[in-house]
């Protein structure tokens, strides 16, 4: 009998709670029945979102999320500095381009993490730009940004921060107001733990003042459309009413949990992730490794087609490069519902896999080496607890974020 495991940066598994409670009974989104279930999910979303400004929910991926953040507060020949560093911030300079904004792309190369300074810089040189873009996490490179450090560059300037967080989101640390972010946009197949389908976007204040004067062409994307009706609970177009019921399972799982113990649980699980590939005598391709997905160069002599129909003849879903990183990296990820045996299970899959590619190494020794990260970890202690402590673990700590 075969059993398939995901282990790739999106889509996820989704829980067995999550997947039930979608297959109620669907009710009429224009019926009294689904304003109290908008009024619930948009409460609980503020809470994970750590914000007080309103969450836009489209019947999209995160990709719509991110795209009509840029056409509900831009217009074309606006200046946006798009961060580009992976696909997906290439992705955000080709829809600036689409609707004729003024694209300044900053590109330091693949897997370089976001220097707040040369955003300042930028800034000073082009005081016009009237919004900054920036991936969270770029899951093409495995590496993550500073957010904090974004904000505060941009909040001391006219313009406005639109983070893509769609892989980011409810795994690495974000605190939207904190960290004076102005629109934190993400999907549902990552770490919110749905399926595919649904597509998010807060604004701030600074960010709502942006929409009013905004003449970019859009209608289904226009996003003061969605904050207008949210006002009374309400969508502009029919909504995913099913994957509503299966967001509000998945946001109480999140909260229950509490976000701080989240964020340590994703830290936990991709240290030991890390430490396994590094025992294996594998290298990182990130600069600045995300909690979000381990990218892992490939080792000589082993060819990625080989090595992922290992992976699959064994029931094994991961991601390979994409673009000029085909064939050279592969990347998997614990995002979401995933725990520590989760972890020994894609380590052991990878270590199968390579000595029937052919790799000579020592089986068993990544497993161990992830082991002892995760062997801190005792549910009465907390993720926080054992995230502290796995600091000082070597080689971990030589691998984690500055």
């Amino acid at each position: 009998m075969k059993k398939n495991y995901i282990f790739s940066p999106g889509p996820v598994e989704v829980p067995s709670e999550v997947l039930l409670a979608g297959a109620r009974p669907t009710v009429h989104h224009r019926s009294a029945d689904f304003p109290p279930i908008f009024a619930r999910c948009q409460e609980k979303l503020r809470k994970v979102y750590v914000t007080e400004a309103p969450v836009a929910v489209l019947a999209s991926s995160g990709t719509g999320a991110v795209e009509a953040a840029m056409v509900s507060t831009c217009s074309p020949g606006d200046t946006v500095v798009v961060y580009n560093a992976g696909k997906f911030g290439e992705r955000w300079g080709k829809i600036g381009r689409t609707y004729g904004m003024n694209v300044l792309e900053l590109q330091p190369g693949w897997g370089k993490p976001l220097d707040p300074a040369l955003v300042e810089n930028t800034l000073r040189k082009h005081p016009e730009t009237r919004a900054v873009i920036v991936t969270h996490t770029e899951t093409s490179t495995g590496t993550v940004s500073d957010m904090k450090g974004l904000g505060e560059v941009v909040s001391r300037t006219d313009a406005i921060t639109i983070i893509d967080s769609v892989s980011a989101f409810a795994a690495e640390e974000l605190r939207q107001d904190e960290w004076k972010l102005d629109m934190v946009c993400t999907g549902a197949q990552k770490a919110l733990m749905l399926p595919p389908g649904l597509g998010f976007a807060s604004a701030s204040g600074k960010a709502l003042a942006a929409m009013k004067d905004a003449k970019s062409p859009c209608f289904y994307l226009d996003l003061r459309r969605y904050f207008k009706s949210a006002e009374k609970d309400d969508t502009p177009f029919t909504p995913a009413v099913n994957l509503f019921y299966s967001l509000e399972q998945s946001l109480d799982m999140l909260l229950a949990e509490g976000m701080e113990n989240n964020w340590a649980r994703h830290t936990v699980l991709s240290r030991a992730s890390r430490a396994a590939m590094t025992a294996l005598g594998l290298t990182l391709f990130s600069e600045r490794p995300s909690v979000v997905t381990t990218a892992v160069n490939l080792p000589d002599g082993v060819e990625w087609g080989a090595f992922n129909k290992e992976l699959k003849s064994r029931g094994i879903t991961i991601a390979g490069g994409q673009d000029h990183l085909k064939g050279k990296v592969f990347r998997f990820a614990t995002l979401g519902h995933y725990n520590v045996f989760d972890v020994v299970t894609i380590v052991s899959a990878v270590e199968m896999a390579l000595a029937a590619s052919g790799h000579a190494f020592e089986l068993g020794k990544g497993v161990a080496a992830a082991m002892e990260v995760l062997r801190a970890y005792h549910p009465a202690r907390g993720w926080v607890a054992v995230e502290k402590e796995t600091r000082a673990l070597e080689p971990v700590a030589a691998l984690l974020p500055s």
